[in-house]
């Protein structure tokens, strides 16, 4: 004997059965034991409460979200100020005058490299390798990285040389774009909320 499938059993249920499943369903104990825990097992899902989440939960995730962001802020503000003091420091040490204008020279391209390795280390923070970039963005820095690479190349000919005066030019202008590009990186962050 034939009994009914649970599809056959759902469209009873749904009073859309075929005229052999109504018809078979009254004369078979095991396919009514069957339709009769179908619908238990419909009471059962029903007397579950609902799921809803809370709507007011809100106001305490942005209370968290601005906590998180002034967090960020303060930070970032301490450490842009422990930076410029230290650049601020350095600059005073390097610039003390010494005799002639030999010493000038060198204490201009002590200070010249100093800024040079300072702007390099704040460069580390900005991750812009893993962050999606516009055609502009990636412009700018990609030119700005190639002319700190072309003042590079220039810097290892005039050390063999050791023209004081150029090398500290070289140097002056490698510094000048690398605050472009920490500028860029820097603005570039702030926009994508760093």
């Amino acid at each position: 004997m034939m009994h009914c499938t649970m599809e056959d059993l759902g469209a009873l249920r749904a009073g859309e059965a075929s005229v052999w499943a109504r018809r078979h369903i009254t004369t078979c104990a095991e396919c009514q034991a069957e339709l009769e825990r179908l619908y238990q097992r419909v009471a059962q899902l029903k007397a579950l409460p609902a799921l809803r989440p809370p709507r007011d939960r809100w106001p305490l995730i942005q209370a968290v979200l601005r906590a998180e962001r002034s967090k960020k802020r303060r930070t970032w503000g301490a450490w842009t100020g422990s930076l410029a003091l230290a650049a601020t420091i350095a600059g005073v040490l390097l610039l003390r005058p010494s005799g002639g204008a030999g010493g000038t020279l060198y204490a201009e391209l002590n200070q010249a490299k100093q800024q040079s390795r300072t702007l390099e280390d704040s460069l580390q923070q900005y991750d812009v390798e893993g962050r999606v970039l516009s055609g502009h963005a990636a412009a700018v820095m990609a030119d700005l990285e190639d002319r700190i690479s072309a003042i590079d190349g220039s810097l290892a000919q005039q050390r063999a040389s050791a023209q004081d005066a150029q090398l500290v030019q070289l140097w002056q202008q490698r510094v000048g774009l690398m605050r472009q590009l920490v500028n860029a990186r820097a603005t570039r962050a702030r926009l994508v909320g760093l």
